[in-house]
């Protein structure tokens, strides 16, 4: 093939691919905006969970329980393995009791009044605002737990995000995480799968209590 014809046959093969590119990216980036705009709809949201954090300097823990949310401010994670382990956001603090690891302690963080706290509620760290805080680009259709999902990477396109990237699912037909897997700048993974989702059930004000238990010490950070 002459220098020409080879020139010709990229030029044809950018033409094919640079549209293509430029689809998949805007797709992508629909629908994350979807997926924000249902997730910001919600008056509550609970899901059986999965959790996978996986450190390469220790190794892979995996911990199972159910997740509850409710606005921006309050999230409930209660662990059933290990058992009785919780996170808790009440919308003034955040409750972190993990006896496996920090036995007869439980530690209670202050949070802005109102507004998602990052750190702990993942669903809020991706789909908020997310066209302001990622590039969003499409990776592929596939199947999760029989339900087609659609597989977006989310880079952080501002400064202070203490991850490199997230991988999420998202469901096709009601726009809400099915799963998300973040690479955290040290190295460590974290992959949180979510089955049985019901949106807007009714959510006990109880939900969102932390009761410290007997013998537990309260550390304030």
């Amino acid at each position: 093939m002459t220098a020409g014809a080879c020139g010709r046959v990229l030029v044809l093969l950018w033409l094919v691919v640079a549209p293509v590119a430029a689809a998949q990216a805007q797709d992508a980036k629909a629908i994350v905006e979807r997926s924000s705009r249902v997730y910001r709809s919600l008056s509550s949201l609970r899901a059986d969970f999965v959790q996978v954090i996986d450190n390469p300097m220790i190794d892979s823990a995996e911990s199972r329980g159910t997740l509850v949310q409710a606005g921006a401010g309050k999230l409930a994670m209660r662990f059933t393995d290990p058992p009785g382990e919780a996170i808790v956001i009440d919308g003034r603090s955040v409750w972190i009791y993990t006896p496996s690891t920090t036995p007869g302690q439980v530690i209670r963080t202050p949070v802005p009044s109102g507004g998602p706290v990052y750190g702990f509620n993942i669903l809020a760290w991706l789909l908020d605002r997310p066209a302001e805080r990622y590039t969003a680009s499409y990776v592929r259709s596939d199947k999760l737990h029989g339900r087609a999902v659609e597989i977006v990477q989310l880079v952080p396109a501002v400064p202070d995000l203490p991850f490199e990237r997230a991988v999420v699912w998202l469901d096709r037909e009601d726009g809400l995480p099915r799963r998300l897997e973040i690479a955290e700048h040290s190295g460590t993974g974290r992959t949180l799968t979510l089955t049985k989702v019901r949106v807007n059930p009714p959510v006990p004000a109880r939900t969102f209590v932390f009761e410290v238990p007997s013998g537990v010490r309260v550390v304030d950070q």
